[in-house]
């Protein structure tokens, strides 16, 4: 008899999750926003709000019950494009770790030196030797400070052993310093235990269900992903990671993390601050944070962000060159949230065509000012010398002819060329990070995107976006009388708080 009745509770059970998992599938479209309890009139607010920043957003995706409320893209970024997620790598770190859990391969209780035997230090401390996998997944390592400079800046290709080498304060687990290196060492401990990077590990996983396609990760000098850092997909990639968790780890019918996981990495694990009106105050789970209004994410520096309100079953992803991460959580709270109602809104066609042409025309403005200037054909071909600079530039170029604009930086390490569009972006392949300009991360060649015009007759400005970072570069070039000097003014926004002067020191025909 509790025979029978065990396998009549076990076929309940079957049942329900079946039933369940059906309605979670991949995410829809076809509903307005009416239809699934949004106020078009409160998108529209959030749009235009994003758009009255003063720094830009690239790049947005709302989602209700699973179906998009608003997308959008700000020429000359665009859906396709994989965008750099900082720090929000992290939560897709953390989620290999639970798969890897899921699959019985690891158990967060492990110590951490039990996957370096030989990186160890001679003498490991008492705090070393109680590092868990646990603290590195809540960031309560209990180093004073994140160790990932000494890892990146050093000599030392090992970096586990750089890590396993810092000093540990405080006994691990006690409390929260945001540590970006933990998260590397959940990357190297994966690598360990699997042989294939965190990327690797996550393709037929995670990246493949969710229909990821484009995603690479940057990686330390032993080929392994930083972890917490690095990666580039698209915002619908983090849509659709932040939906798989709203579904507790189900997507089309295949549970692809357990629930049990996904409870534990969004739940407050530590406490991290007692400000109640400040989101990096509510509570630190695996790699994701606690947001106000009982919500989660995983963020990144410049604000890329994986908002998940379970409540309201919505998703927020952006992504952006933010300086204040704080302003874009704020408009979430300000527009979107009251914007939500629990049942269906009456249909609004006025409103909804307002939306649906404004997502259209989204566009970052290009320069304004004239296509050309009497000087242009004056300095157009010639090489202006530099004086010695903090970017390394040692020469500029200018070429302008009646149909297209060229501007050539040459550096010790590289000569690249910027292709110029007036009113419109040209589009150029640049090794940013070879460039000099800053010491902001990219790796390989970045997809360009440059508008010039002359602001003044005497005056060039360049604006370039690299559509796959949080990046754009801003140049302006003040020429003196026909053209025998230059005074260059550089920035990386939002890498660089300032801009950078440099003058030329002589001029080749």
């Amino acid at each position: 008899m509790k025979s029978y009745r065990r396998r009549i509770t076990h076929l309940l059970l079957y049942f329900a999750l079946f039933s369940t998992s059906i309605t979670l599938g991949q995410i829809q479209r076809g509903k307005s926003p009416e239809e699934l309890g949004v106020s078009s009139s409160g998108i529209l607010k959030f749009v235009e709000a994003l758009e009255n920043q003063e720094d830009a957003t690239h790049g947005f995706v709302i989602l209700r019950k699973g179906y998009v409320v608003a997308e959008g893209w700000w020429a000359p970024y665009h859906r396709e494009a994989p965008h750099k997620l900082y720090s929000l790598s992290k939560s897709f770190t953390s989620t290999a770790i639970g798969m890897l859990s899921d699959e019985g391969k690891i158990d967060i209780d492990d110590p951490v030196v039990s996957f370096f035997p030989d990186d160890i230090p001679k003498d490991p401390s008492d705090h070393l030797k109680f590092l868990r996998v646990r603290d590195l997944l809540t960031m309560t390592t209990g180093h004073q400070q994140d160790a990932t400079r000494f890892m990146t800046l050093g000599d030392e290709q090992n970096w586990p052993k750089v890590f396993l080498a810092q000093a540990i304060e405080k006994r691990p687990g006690t409390r929260f310093r945001y540590n970006t290196s933990a998260t590397y060492m959940l990357s190297a401990i994966l690598q360990k235990l699997t042989g294939k990077t965190v990327k690797e590990y996550l393709s037929p996983r995670l990246f493949k269900p969710l229909g990821i396609n484009n995603a690479s990760w940057e990686s330390d000098p032993q080929g392994i992903n930083v972890g917490g850092w690095g990666l580039k997909v698209s915002t619908t990639d983090i849509a659709n990671f932040g939906q798989l968790y709203l579904q507790k780890g189900v997507w089309n019918q295949q549970r692809l993390i357990s629930k049990s996981w996904i409870q534990l990495a969004t739940s407050a694990q530590t406490k991290n601050g007692t400000n109640p009106d400040n989101d990096w105050n509510q509570g630190y789970g695996f790699q994701f944070w606690r947001c106000r209004h009982n919500g989660y994410r995983g963020d990144g520096l410049f604000g890329q962000f994986c908002i998940v309100m379970p409540e309201e079953e919505l998703v927020v992803a952006i992504t952006a060159g933010q300086r204040n991460m704080a302003k874009s959580m704020n408009l979430v709270w300000d527009h979107v949230l009251p914007a939500l109602s629990s049942k269906k809104l009456p249909p609004n066609p006025t409103l909804q065509k307002s939306l649906k042409d404004k997502l259209k025309k989204l566009n970052l403005p290009t320069v304004k000012g004239k296509a050309s200037s009497i000087l242009a054909g004056k300095i157009s071909g010639k090489k202006f010398t530099l004086a010695e600079n903090s970017a390394k530039i040692k020469t500029i170029t200018f070429n302008f002819d009646e149909n297209k604009s060229w501007l050539n930086l040459q550096t010790e390490q590289v000569d690249q060329t910027f292709k110029l569009g007036h009113g419109k972006w040209g589009k150029s392949v640049v090794p940013f990070h070879k460039l000099g300009i800053s010491t902001v991360s990219t790796t390989g060649k970045e997809p360009t995107f440059s508008s010039a015009a002359w602001t003044t007759p005497q005056k060039f400005t360049v604006r370039s976006w690299m559509i796959e970072t949080p990046y754009r570069l801003d140049m302006e070039f003040a020429f003196e009388g026909e053209g025998s000097a230059l005074e260059m003014t550089y920035r990386i926004h939002p890498a660089q708080p300032k801009a950078i002067k440099v003058k030329s020191v002589s001029v080749d025909k």
